[in-house]
């Protein structure tokens, strides 16, 4: 195939505009309030920490939002992300069923979070921003935004979740590779992170407490901005590149899922996966039935509350109406920790509220096993994350087994394992084990919810 042939290919399936899910809901989301006022949030208070071009995507009513086209060109390097059938885990399930999986771990980085750093940093170059500040929590999101930073001459700080700072070297050498410095959280150098330790001297950290380490330190300097990897609506955005591309090689495969599948932690390679079949949907296309995967170790959507909360824990960012296990809640220190967060996207806890999409919850040892079965069959080693996706496939082929019905069933496999061998080394050794968390510690933390007059 020639490299013009290849290209016009490439042209077709990688998209122009990313699809935005607030045109067709259908009702609108709860407003974002200001964590003082508790008034709706305004553009110029959001600039404080967050570039003009984004703000103007996260409330955006638009269906469509052109991709830069020096955000493209990156994305090409990779994109379109490849579509497989999984004929030979289907072979090994003995199942009619017929399993998709779109494949992010192609990305230099490694994981799908890449679809939306090269797309924040770009547009933070933009404006003339020198410096980003983030958070990570097994570091693929970390990886994802060094990566970009050096594609665009920004200087990357990372706070890294304690607990994964430890357990995955290799990923710190990542970011460090491409320039960024890494800080396992909570750390010393912040008052939110200071605060922390004072009172838990052994925190293995949060997503939360690393998210008000960075938002505390972007907004005490004007040439620094905070880049966030799930949750807020303009990321979730940014990755539906994920399903549209899904939608094109699906039809090429001459097929159309019964349902969807992806991990959630804050909902980011989910929505990219499963919000351009929802639009089709809200808009009167075919039903999809779409599971949202998390760990039982952190149950936001199936064990949390509907309600306003802070997406920290030291209370520095907006309330968003999201279901959570409170802001102040840590979990335990499991493996998959990009899923190790209390809330969930203000977007698909909305729709999981209306019933339009379904949680699901298992364990750590039921996700390493799924992911050591996919493994043995596809030749990819999952990451942590993904083997949640993996497990819901497997149950859902499984069913169909039992029941004889032959449904077609696409996941998004949002990342390899390659830096994650210690944990599958632990899962082998029969050194890990299903961690629960502490329901008076998730009653302690919704008690503290923000009343909202």
């Amino acid at each position: 195939m020639s490299d013009t042939v290849k290209y016009l290919l490439e042209e077709q399936q990688l998209p122009r505009f990313w699809y935005n899910i607030n045109a067709d809901l259908p009702t609108p989301l709860d407003p974002v309030l200001h964590p003082g006022t508790q008034q709706p949030i305004t553009p110029d208070e959001l600039g404080v920490i967050f570039p003009r071009a984004v703000i103007e995507q996260e409330v955006s009513t638009e269906r469509e939002i052109e991709i830069p086209e020096p955000v493209r060109d990156i994305l090409r390097q990779w994109r379109p992300s490849p579509l497989y059938r999984a004929r030979r885990l289907e072979q090994a399930l003995k199942t009619p069923a017929k399993i998709f999986y779109k494949y992010e771990g192609v990305s230099p980085a490694g994981s799908h979070k890449a679809n939306t750093a090269i797309a924040q940093a770009f547009y933070n170059k933009a404006e003339g921003v020198k410096r980003i500040t983030t958070e990570t929590g097994a570091g693929q999101w970390g990886s994802s935004l060094a990566l970009a930073g050096s594609f665009f001459g920004l200087e990357i700080l990372v706070y890294m979740v304690k607990v994964s700072f430890n357990q995955k070297p290799y990923r710190r050498a990542f970011m460090e590779t491409f320039g960024a410095q890494c800080i396992a959280s909570p750390s010393d150098t912040t008052e939110s992170g200071r605060a922390i330790l004072a009172e838990h001297p052994d925190s293995t950290g949060s997503l939360g407490i690393a998210i008000s380490e960075a938002v505390e330190l972007a907004a005490q300097r004007d040439d620094t901005k905070y880049a966030l990897g799930s949750v807020l609506n303009h990321v979730l955005l940014h990755q539906t590149v994920i399903g549209l591309e899904a939608q094109k090689q699906m039809e090429m495969a001459d097929a159309y899922p019964d349902m969807v599948i992806g991990c959630t932690g804050g909902g980011s390679n989910f929505a990219g996966i499963a919000f351009p079949y929802l639009g089709d949907q809200l808009r009167g296309g075919r039903e999809v039935e779409c599971i949202a995967v998390e760990p039982l170790a952190c149950p936001t959507l199936t064990k949390g509350l509907f309600a306003y909360d802070f997406g920290d824990t030291a209370h520095l960012t907006p309330l968003c109406k999201m279901y959570t296990l409170g802001s102040t809640f840590v979990p335990p220190g499991f493996h998959a920790g990009g899923l190790r967060y209390h809330g969930m996207a203000p977007q698909i806890s909305h729709l999981a509220k209306l019933g339009y999409i379904q949680p699901r919850a298992y364990n750590q040892l039921e996700c390493f096993q799924a992911g050591i079965q996919f493994a043995k069959s596809e030749g990819i080693i999952p990451a942590p994350e993904a083997t949640h996706a993996v497990r819901a496939a497997i149950h859902e082929a499984e069913k169909c087994r039992e029941s004889g019905q032959a449904k077609t069933i696409l996941f998004n496999l949002s990342g390899h394992g390659n830096f994650d061998m210690q944990a599958y080394t632990d899962y082998l050794g029969d050194k890990l084990k299903d961690l629960e968390y502490a329901e008076n510690e998730v009653a302690m933390a919704l008690s503290g919810l923000p009343s909202i007059g």
